[in-house]
């Protein structure tokens, strides 16, 4: 549709983080990987689709930020004085922090399409996309969802054990 192709239209690269389970660091690196561009220059966005625990907003200290609407779609949350790092997570959207979201995949792979297709990201070089654990639904709607959009790759979170 023309609201995928043009909320998407101006970031040139998609970066998923993945892992096959939980508490391997995804947020952590998909966080500090943001900052990192950003410190290089780039304009980066944060598209936190771990359903069940979105930390990302905490790390970056604007877990106290609203989502608003505009003509296309949502208006990410502009992170720090520069504002030059742009982030979605449902984590706005509950009313306290720490509610746990309790979702049936239907609905799940609904809210992704909609943060990948309503989003209003502006120019981007980087959308990096912090998934939740494991290789579920969630990870297919996301793929699905981005595959009309050049991906540029993954990054796998793994551990030793």
């Amino acid at each position: 549709t023309l609201a995928e192709r043009t909320n998407l239209a101006g970031v040139r690269h998609i970066l998923l983080v993945l892992s096959g389970k939980g508490g391997v660091g995804k947020s952590t690196l998909s966080t500090e990987l943001a900052l990192a561009l950003r410190s290089a220059g780039k304009r980066v966005g944060v598209l936190d689709v771990d359903l069940c625990g979105p930390s990302i907003p905490r790390m970056l200290r604007v877990q106290d930020s609203a989502v608003h609407q505009c003509d296309s779609g949502w208006v990410p949350v502009f992170v720090g004085q520069d504002k030059a790092i742009a982030l979605m997570s449902i984590g706005f959207l509950l009313e306290r922090p720490d509610d746990a979201v309790v979702w049936r995949g239907p609905k799940k792979n609904a809210l992704i399409k909609q943060f990948v297709t309503d989003v209003a990201w502006g120019d981007l070089d980087f959308l990096i996309v912090d998934t939740p654990p494991g290789t579920s639904d969630e990870h297919i709607s996301t793929v699905e969802a981005l595959r009309p959009h050049q991906l540029l790759g993954a990054i796998l979170v793994t551990t030793p054990q």
